[in-house]
């Protein structure tokens, strides 16, 4: 099907900082579209040859953290992460942006999966633990912005005596809580569409909450 065309310059910059750009995509004279990104105008995906479309790296990856204790059984890890554009701490899988150090290796997703797994839980995946892609780009909501997550799946015994910590995380990154929840309290939340507190969650943590309770992720053990 026929598809409107954006050249380069009819991107414009409205707004560029260092985390964020907000550019106006002008399709045609009187039609303005507005996408809110963490690309810069001659990077932003709406300008890509179908081509460069397809070889589209994501911005960042969200991690399913599947766990055990020795002799347990296997939960879904989430944290309760402080997300200042809604002044709440909200129920939330490990993720991170991927850097230009993970671009540079052969499995760029996987090189920064492990990174933030690391820096957010305080858990190194070891060498009989599994990590993999499950998606290598979702598009967030291409209605307002052109940012891409891929999705990874780590499941991992934990060592024992274990506990979790963000002491890897930037100072700006607020995490309150790690729980590891078992597949009755994962479906029980998401009949509710909250958390045990009433609280709201993210389409990407609902999306880790169906990867774990589907039970895909153990075909790939």
């Amino acid at each position: 099907m026929d598809k409107p065309k954006l050249e380069k310059d009819q991107v414009k910059t409205l707004l560029d900082n260092k985390y964020l750009s907000v550019l106006d995509l002008q399709y045609e004279n009187t039609k303005h579209y507005f996408s809110a990104t963490r690309r810069k105008a001659e990077g932003t995906v709406a300008v890509l040859s179908d081509e460069e479309f397809r070889a589209l790296r994501p911005d960042a990856v969200t991690c399913v953290v599947i766990v055990r204790n020795k002799g347990g059984e296997y939960g879904l890890l989430l944290t309760k992460e402080f997300r200042y554009p809604v002044g709440q701490y909200l129920l939330s899988p490990p993720a991170g942006l991927l850097d230009e150090r993970d671009l540079s290796e052969p499995e760029p997703v996987l090189c920064a999966a492990r990174r933030e797994i690391e820096e957010e839980t305080g858990l190194r995946l070891s060498d009989s633990d599994k990590l993999f892609v499950i998606s290598p780009l979702f598009f967030s909501t291409p209605g307002m912005t052109d940012e891409c997550n891929a999705m990874a799946c780590a499941v991992a015994d934990l060592p024992e005596g274990f506990t979790f910590n963000s002491g890897g995380t930037e100072s700006i990154e607020m995490i309150g809580d790690y729980v590891v929840y078992g597949k009755d309290e994962i479906q029980e939340m998401m009949r509710r569409c909250t958390d045990r507190e009433g609280v709201y969650f993210s389409v990407f943590t609902w999306a880790a909450m169906m990867y774990f309770v589907s039970g895909m992720w153990k075909e790939r053990l």
